[in-house]
């Protein structure tokens, strides 16, 4: 654990019995706010007997040892950084951006600043929707750090409401390509799988009976002999790391991917090397193709769509070599 943490911990004792964990923790922890409280149990800084939990509402009982961790609070005021931003479009309402990898979307204890959010504000000025908090203005859905590719942030409440509802009804699709080890059986269909925090390890996701519903839909786009494909994906819900869970899942997780992956042991050797010499490390081969959304003003249907980024295409030339 990072030494800027802080950590405490507690035995519940006779007389503690029964509360709830959150209650139990504000007590403990006069100086946090139950706001703060409720954050760390649900993005997993705390733990029960060496086990993370997301119940803020479980019921303690006599003798558990309860853990909490208090990373550093950030600046809860982004400032605009002179970050270079790919646009695709831009009016008064919005901005589409085509994210590198790399690039964080918004300030979180590990990654303060150099995000998204501070590029925004600086490309921006004041405009950007407010909605999310100051610490997320106009972002309306998000992409992990090392998946490159569309995103569209909100500029004003009206457009930032509008873009949501289609995201939360469906209305806004998102297709991804990804590079998988293997080939799924069968080349097309849906993966459904409740998501929700791994027990063992608080920075994966795991299908779990208690997440909550996800389903994406998949399709073979080439088959490099067994070794690998390349796999478009259509997401129905959006919960965190959904692809890479779907599809860890199922057997064949995406090249690349640090907390996912699982590479095989044979592999052709000119592959090999590339994602032991050229391959940026901690990145997994997904990149967000596609975004449609209707626009909150004028209610026409815009659809953007860019290439996958080099470092996937030079995979993939790779993969075009070595397996015949």
């Amino acid at each position: 654990m990072p030494s800027s943490f802080s950590s405490f911990t507690y035995k519940v004792e006779k007389d503690d019995q029964f509360l709830r964990l959150d209650k139990f923790l504000a007590e403990k922890s006069p100086d946090l706010s139950r706001t703060r409280i409720k954050d760390l149990i649900q993005t997993g800084f705390v733990h029960i007997n060496d086990q993370p939990t997301q119940d803020v509402s479980l019921k303690i009982k006599e003798g558990q040892i309860i853990q909490i961790e208090i990373p550093p609070l950030i600046d809860s005021t982004p400032a605009p950084q002179d970050i270079p931003l790919d646009i695709l479009y831009e009016d008064g309402d919005l901005i589409v951006i085509n994210k590198p990898a790399g690039l964080v979307v918004h300030p979180a204890p590990g990654n303060p600043e150099g995000t998204l959010v501070n590029a925004l504000l600086n490309h921006c000025g004041a405009s950007l929707s407010g909605i999310n908090g100051v610490r997320r203005p106009g972002i309306v859905h998000r992409l992990d750090k090392e998946t490159s590719g569309l995103m569209v942030a909100a500029k004003n409440d009206k457009a930032h409401y509008s873009l949501a509802h289609q995201l939360a009804t469906r209305e806004m699709s998102r297709i991804y390509q990804a590079l998988i080890w293997g080939v799924l059986s069968p080349l097309e269909g849906i993966i459904e799988g409740a998501i929700g925090r791994d027990p063992h390890h608080r920075q994966r996701m795991a299908i779990r009976e208690k997440g909550k519903f996800a389903r994406t839909h998949y399709k073979t786009l080439k088959m490099f002999g067994r070794v690998a494909s390349l796999v478009e994906c259509r997401l129905d819900t959006g919960r965190t790391h959904q692809i890479r869970v779907h599809l860890a899942a199922k057997g064949h997780s995406l090249l690349g991917d640090p907390l996912y992956g699982k590479r095989p042991r044979a592999i052709p050797v000119l592959l090999k090397d590339a994602l032991d010499t050229e391959w940026p490390k901690k990145r997994q081969a997904l990149h967000a193709k596609e975004l449609s959304f209707i626009h909150p003003t004028t209610q026409e249907k815009l659809t953007f769509s860019t290439d996958l980024p080099q470092d996937i295409r030079n995979l993939l030339d790779v993969l075009n070599l070595s397996v015949k």
